[in-house]
């Protein structure tokens, strides 16, 4: 009888074991909350000390401190750590402040993150400056870019897109108000046109002019367009769409000259304010230009379509450096973006002043993208899996960068938000020209979107 109980206890052990090693892997959420999350605050609580001192964290104490370690137990006065916060647990990990002591700087926490997240038992640690003197670590249980669940609450608003998740289980806000221009690199099946197609539908729901050039024929971007003010589709209609655009643009900074009593001949480079300081109703819409594969407009094969590109890329960067004012942003794609595409292709490049970087085919690639904002950046984009789409290293011209991964969204879901939010087009007369051909609604369509967390695979 004594050796059937233990076999029968052995084997209930072997079970949860195993129960608790598929959980681990098929639902990293709910393993961390059951089991990961009490033994991480149980390593943490028991070793925050020592593993402070292991990792050079520890600091000497004040004098009076000192003196009355001395005066009351006549202990040897050793280093102390930086003063811990309350610990908060999340659905991801934890999150606690510490105060760092005289002499520290959060810098000094972010070279050990790798020794605190071996110590403490997480998948990864982040450092995050608070105010002076006091940091917030982040500690996250698991790989959250694995299987993509954006928070609940996202920080959205006007012209802020919760478009992908960060790696510290954040939302990656594209905030065209703070960075107006942005680069989107990827090889094929990259995903960058779901990182594209999110970031369309997110901008779908709020009372802003879309403009597309595909010069794919508009596969990517004609399922979208009962929401797009106006779509080229080759190279020709994208010549006569970009003067369109850039006189807008003049026609907006002439509205910002009069509403302020600026001289009509002040040129624009002189114009220190933009459409925002303007009254709500005399305030023209924003515009989001969305350029896919941006080298097509580049590539030429004789006399005549040179002319016609250099004519393409002065207006783009004409845009780019002009348009944040006048409430025109680009969001420019594609696989590659150097000095080889031609004339204007890296002045152009240098006004972009957000970039991403999904998974590209050489070193060159991802140096085009991260290697003037933040070269160490380079190697994690280069680090990126075929069998991970989605994935792309983010950064901008603060030299700050991060790696994100899209949640899912199909075409037919992020087609019928267009369909859905057509409504919401501003009127803008200068693009009437250019408006898509809505095409008819198949049977049986979704008639909105359907948020998934698959991995991506387009």
């Amino acid at each position: 009888m004594t050796d059937l109980v233990t076999w029968a206890e052995l084997g209930g052990a072997l079970t949860a074991i195993g129960g608790a090693a598929y959980a681990r892997h098929a639902y990293p959420a709910a393993y961390w909350s059951a089991v990961g999350l009490p033994l991480s605050v149980v390593r943490l609580l028991a070793s925050y000390s020592s593993t402070m001192d292991a990792c050079g964290l520890t600091v000497e104490p004040p004098r009076w401190q000192a003196l009355a370690v001395r005066a009351t137990t006549r202990r040897e006065v050793r280093p102390v750590p930086p003063r811990r916060g309350v610990i908060r647990p999340t659905t991801t990990g934890l999150r606690m402040r510490l105060r760092l002591a005289p002499g520290q700087e959060p810098a000094d926490l972010t070279a050990s993150v790798e020794r605190l997240r071996h110590a403490w038992g997480v998948h990864a640690v982040h450092v995050r400056d608070v105010k002076p003197g006091v940091v917030e670590l982040r500690l996250i249980g698991f790989d959250v870019l694995r299987k993509v669940r954006m928070p609940r609450r996202p920080d959205g608003g006007p012209l802020r897109i919760p478009v992908a998740l960060r790696e510290d289980a954040t939302a990656f806000v594209r905030n065209y108000r703070a960075v107006p221009h942005e680069l989107v690199l990827g090889a094929t099946l990259s995903g960058k046109s779901m990182y594209l197609r999110n970031l369309l539908t997110g901008l779908a729901a709020q009372p802003v002019a879309l403009v597309g050039i595909d010069c794919k024929r508009g596969v990517e971007l004609a399922p979208f367009a009962p929401r797009l003010s106006a779509l080229a589709t080759d190279p020709d209609q994208a010549a006569e769409l970009l003067p369109a655009l850039v006189k807008e643009m003049e026609d907006r900074y002439d509205l910002i000259k009069a509403r302020q009593g600026i001289a009509p001949g002040t040129p624009e480079e002189l114009i220190t304010s933009d459409v925002w300081g303007l009254p709500e109703d005399e305030r023209p819409a924003p515009i989001v230009l969305f350029i896919d594969e941006v080298a097509e407009l580049f590539l030429v094969a004789t006399r005549k379509e040179e002319e016609r590109r250099d004519e393409m890329v002065t207006q783009l960067i004409r845009l780019a450096q002009l348009g944040r004012a006048a409430g025109i942003y680009l969001e420019v794609c594609g696989q590659r973006f150097g000095a080889e595409l031609g004339k204007g292709a890296t002045m152009l490049r240098a006004q972009l002043t957000g970039r991403v970087c999904h998974r590209v085919n050489d070193e060159a690639s991802a140096k085009m993208a991260l290697g003037d904002i933040a070269p160490e950046a380079v190697f994690a984009a280069c680090a990126i899996a075929p069998e991970l789409p989605g994935l792309a290293v983010v950064g901008d011209t603060s030299g700050g960068w991060s790696r994100i991964r899209t949640p899912y969204l199909s075409l037919a879901d992020a087609a019928a938000t267009c369909r859905t939010t057509a409504h919401l087009a501003p009127d803008v007369p200068a693009l009437d020209a250019f408006r898509p051909h809505i095409p008819p609604v198949p049977v049986g369509e979704p008639s909105g979107p359907v948020a998934t967390g698959r991995p991506v695979t387009e």
